[in-house]
């Protein structure tokens, strides 16, 4: 499982790369042969004005299937990143969920459709020849 983040108008701390990286593979680590990459996008849209403006996405790449996008805007960074991570670990488990129910219900392929010429030709092959 590859993680990739990014901070767009403020540094990115290690600290909190560390919080995205241990957020994201507590809530997603059972998922990790499901995943193929895990992109994270934090901004603050407002810059140093404030309000409700710290932005984190979450793109979660599912090889094999439609992305799981999540994103999440709060006043504070850390609880941004802490919702977005438990949607995006509650929206995969069901995508997850459904691609197996898919594959339980999928039936089975069904045999090859005899024709009534092969039939009367199988008749005629048991039968005695005077």
């Amino acid at each position: 499982m590859q993680i990739v983040i990014q901070a767009r108008g403020f540094e990115l701390s290690i600290g909190l790369r560390e919080h995205v990286e241990r957020r994201l593979r507590f809530a997603l680590d059972w998922a990790q042969y499901h995943v193929g990459r895990i992109s994270v996008s934090l901004s603050d849209i407002n810059g140093p004005r404030g309000g409700e403006d710290k932005r984190c996405r979450i793109r979660v790449v599912i090889p094999g299937a439609p992305d799981v996008a999540i994103d999440d805007t709060e006043a504070d960074l850390y609880v941004a990143i802490d919702r977005a991570v438990d949607r995006a670990g509650r929206t995969l488990a069901r995508r997850v969920a459904r691609q197996r129910e898919h594959r339980q219900l999928s039936p089975l392929p069904a045999p090859p459709a005899r024709g009534d010429a092969q039939l009367a030709g199988e008749a005629t092959r048991d039968l005695p020849v005077n």
